[in-house]
């Protein structure tokens, strides 16, 4: 499947915005996205989010042979697959120049730089060493892949231990980690990948471009650095001509970055190895915000409660000099303070007076007979 085209108008829109120096999720020229480091219940197990951009990486490792020409060395391989799980855009089985890309530099990133001692990967000279397998998952894709491939693959070597082997003449024996402790890898530094996007013909430039500033970019410059300041590898593409200082300015710019990652990988390295010590739970799961739908929540909003009393007097006072419900003759109609008129309208014709309302109408006849003995008094006078 072939990923969406932009329209013209968003191309227009994009570009006019790095001439403003203006990004769509509102960072400034420089700034890099919210990183997030999570690591699983098992050792060399990471989940990476940049930003919107997730990478899960898992590093194994197994007894192999070891390489003709370097028989006291471990080896190191790297696999990094793209699937339609992340994007439409991603076949699945089918090698894309972005893919082969991915995976050179991500191979020139951290094999090439030796960060690794393979030599301490060793255990029978010319007959058994121990490969180290790198499995990087992207599992959505909101650009900048390589910055989050190579900071999960340098995490989850940092996090991953390898089991103990015991030598007894030509006997191997491999210890599981309730036997014996796992041993980490000699790590010597930690390469990190920084990128930065070229627009206008390189007049312009991002830190950590997204997915639709990479479609509008002209070029792209990867730079993997580690915290010393030591450029590991460099790369360039999109076919435009970048001048001295412009690489220079991106290599000071990738410095102040590579430490301020490096030190948010060796901080939540620190706080698994806390939590594992401590006995306390952890994993992905534990790192997943808790939203349960069985915790009923609701905010209260306050009540005025000043004049409660009174207002409630007030409509019992109103209640009972005059009810809202008009009652209608010859229906029963049910309910607090409402007269019941079921069948009233016929009987009182038929029912004979009570003496209530004989005393009544005797009240009535003598007031009236008194108004009339007044108005003769005045009319004599």
């Amino acid at each position: 499947m072939r990923d969406t085209p932009l329209s013209n108008c968003e191309r227009r829109f994009l570009l006019k915005a790095v001439e403003e120096k203006k990004r769509l999720d509102g960072r400034q020229t420089y700034d890099y996205r919210n990183i997030k480091i999570t690591f699983g219940t098992d050792y060399g197990c990471c989940i990476v989010e940049l930003g919107r951009t997730r990478v899960l990486c898992q590093v194994s490792c197994e007894l192999v042979p070891p390489k003709d020409s370097r028989p006291t060395e471990g080896i190191m391989f790297f696999n990094l697959e793209l699937s339609p799980m992340a994007s439409p855009a991603f076949e699945p089985n089918r090698q894309s120049e972005l893919l082969v890309m991915l995976n050179r530099q991500l191979e020139r990133c951290l094999r090439n730089s030796k960060c690794i001692d393979t030599e301490s990967l060793c255990v029978v000279s010319g007959e058994k060493v121990w490969q180290i397998r790198v499995d990087v998952h992207v599992l959505n894709h909101d650009g900048n892949l390589m910055d989050a491939a190579s900071i999960a693959a340098i995490s989850a070597l940092s996090h991953f231990r390898r089991p103990d082997v015991a030598i007894q003449g030509r006997d191997i024996t491999v210890f599981s980690p309730e036997e014996r402790d796992p041993i980490p890898l000699s790590i010597y530094h930690m390469p990190i990948c920084v990128s930065f996007a070229f627009f206008l013909q390189g007049s312009y430039l991002l830190v950590d471009p997204c997915e639709r500033e990479e479609r509008v970019k002209d070029g792209l410059l990867v730079i993997a650095m580690n915290k010393h300041r030591e450029i590991c590898s460099i790369q360039s593409s999109g076919g435009i001509m970048l001048l001295k200082d412009q690489v220079l300015r991106c290599s000071k710019i990738a410095s102040v970055k590579v430490s301020e990652i490096t030190e948010l990988i060796n901080k939540a390295l620190e706080n698994d190895r806390k939590i594992r010590k401590e006995g306390g739970k952890f994993g992905f799961a534990e790192s997943m915000p808790k939203e349960r739908i069985t915790a009923l929540k609701r905010d209260e909003a306050p009540v005025e409660m000043t004049d409660v009393k009174e207002t409630a007097s007030e409509i019992n006072i109103l209640r009972s000099v005059s009810s809202p419900v008009l009652v209608a003759m010859g229906t029963a109609q049910v309910g607090e303070g409402i007269v019941n008129s079921w069948g009233l309208d016929e009987d009182e014709e038929d029912e004979p007076q009570t003496e209530d309302t004989k005393t009544d109408e005797v009240m009535v006849i003598s007031d009236s007979e008194e108004e009339e003995v007044v108005i003769l008094n005045e009319e004599a006078q």
